[in-house]
């Protein structure tokens, strides 16, 4: 019998990761950051408002429900949710780069090149949140057991002057780390990508997670500047948050930016070799 030849399997385009960075490069990212920002400034600034007053309507509404023992890693996981949420700065830094004036309604309504991708990305983010804000549920049962939980003011002044309190907030903020790393490691670059690129999210997810562990140090640095800006919102009472949103969704743009240029640069050396 005479067999029917098969089209021959693609080989997988190797791709150039580790693009030996400085580690002061997300220096530069926040510096574009805070130019694209203030480059037609009401845009960004009614978006980061926007996204402020979000977050102080669903934390009054955790304590008009009394339910505080999730404020806390609720507050952690806006940080898993940040770069889904960011996608409309995004969109501003594309405009901008182009040429186009941005205004507030083409960042409401972005043209992604995944649409349904992007959404995609975002329910993982979404499942990542709900497991951490069960894992810390489960971790209060573990130190204080199955107790009603206190006041807030109670639990504050347990967690901080208590030998139990100490374990909780060490093993709670090494597990929220731990799911915090992995939400930025598939997301930092994956939706930016998805915007810019017509191509599947477990794709643009394992690009964001490799260039993440193949550039640890500049990945590190730039995770430190969101965590430190994070907490500056949240000892100005969200307030910052106006401001440091938006300087850190434009600044994520100019990183997604930085590894497609770089990646390209590689393509067009290998192909000339």
């Amino acid at each position: 019998m005479t067999e029917i030849a098969s089209p021959a399997m693609e080989a997988p385009t190797r791709r150039n990761h580790a693009l030996n960075m400085h580690v002061a490069t997300p220096l530069k990212w926040l510096r574009a950051g805070v130019s694209d920002t203030f480059r037609y400034p009401p845009s960004s600034l009614t978006y980061g408002l926007a996204v402020a007053a979000l977050s102080a309507i669903i934390i009054g509404g955790l304590f008009k429900i009394g339910a505080y023992y999730i404020i806390f890693p609720a507050l952690a996981g806006f940080m898993v949710m940040g770069p889904a949420i960011a996608v409309g700065l995004y969109e501003k830094s594309r405009l901008l780069e182009r040429g186009e004036r941005p205004s507030l309604t083409t960042m409401m309504f972005v043209k992604a090149k995944s649409p349904g991708q992007i959404l995609f990305v975002g329910v993982i983010l979404m499942l990542v949140l709900v497991l951490w804000l069960r894992a810390a549920f489960l971790l209060y049962a573990l130190f204080f057991g199955m107790v009603p939980f206190a006041g807030f003011d109670q639990i504050v002044g347990t967690i901080l002057t208590t030998p139990l309190g100490w374990g909780l907030l060490g093993v709670g903020t090494a597990v929220g780390g731990l799911f915090a790393a992995f939400a930025f490691a598939i997301s930092a670059f994956s939706i930016p990508m998805l915007m810019n690129e017509r191509i599947d999210a477990f794709t643009a997810m394992g690009s964001s997670m490799a260039f993440s562990w193949n550039n640890k140090g500049v990945a590190i640095v730039w995770g430190l500047i969101v965590v430190l800006l994070f907490a500056l919102s949240l000892a100005t009472a969200l307030i910052g948050l106006i401001v440091i949103f938006p300087i850190l969704g434009h600044g994520t743009w100019h990183a997604y930016q930085t590894i497609s240029k770089g990646e390209r640069l590689f393509d067009l050396e290998e192909a000339s070799g």
